[in-house]
């Protein structure tokens, strides 16, 4: 699963790597602020590039909504869908049947570049957070659908079946976010992909030797510290983990 983000990168990093253009540059102020941890139950604003308008970043909600909602329904529905994962996650065995997903799977797919996530792992009943980010903390791009309620978009991340890292991370859901690579990126957003293109980009397994993870502190399970901060990304080590992770 991946219910939680950072995102430091300022979006001229992003307007750069991807070669687009923010949706409007008044939003520019708002993303600059670093968030080192976003918790996707708070349904947080963030930048990503849409397959109906992929030369621009846009702001959207982490949290898929139907698109027969309006935009006064989005918190009513959100506060129900808690006991659903809140929409924050799709799984993707299920992109072409699931009643929401299936609408968005061929036309509303996104990208949403993060500069890392978090994922817990299970050690004796007690719960270790995992940062994930790219090798020499090189960004992540994670595959996405959309859907446009009124003038806001929504979106969910896609996960997938843990590969043999993220089965040793994530030991007890084991999921995996659905990660790509530049081209996957590029193709994710491609009208003309079908069915079984989209399958392959969904199945193929991101260079586990890409990636960089390690264990960090546990401030960011709890909801009465400010895990919004620069240190909440540092590595801690914890020696009861060390026979698991050599």
């Amino acid at each position: 699963m991946c219910f939680h983000v950072s995102i430091y990168h300022e979006p001229e990093y992003w307007e750069k790597k991807f070669r687009v253009k923010i949706s409007d540059d008044k939003l520019k102020p708002y993303f600059k602020r670093p968030n080192y941890h976003l918790n996707g139950f708070a349904h947080p604003n963030m930048l990503l590039i849409p397959q109906e308008k992929n030369d621009v970043l846009a702001p959207g909600v982490w949290g898929i909504v139907p698109s027969n909602k309006s935009s006064q329904e989005i918190k009513a529905y959100y506060k129900e869908a808690v006991r659903y994962g809140a929409g924050l996650n799709a799984q993707s065995e299920k992109l072409f049947q699931h009643f929401l997903y299936r609408e968005s799977a061929m036309i509303r797919r996104c990208i949403v570049p993060v500069s890392g996530f978090f994922e817990p792992h299970e050690h004796n009943k007690k719960k270790y957070p995992f940062y994930i980010t790219g090798k020499d903390s090189q960004p992540l791009v994670l595959a996405g659908i959309y859907s446009v309620i009124d003038t806001f978009i929504t979106f969910t991340i896609l996960t997938k079946a843990a590969s043999p890292l993220f089965e040793k991370i994530h030991n007890t859901k084991k999921r995996q976010p659905v990660i790509l690579d530049e081209d996957q990126a590029h193709n994710w957003l491609d009208g003309n992909l079908e069915q079984e293109g989209l399958r392959d980009i969904i199945q193929s397994e991101f260079p586990e030797s890409h990636l960089e993870t390690y264990t960090v502190s546990k401030d960011m399970f709890s909801p009465k510290v400010d895990s919004n901060v620069e240190t909440i990304i540092d590595k801690v080590v914890y020696p009861e983990l060390a026979s698991v992770f050599q």
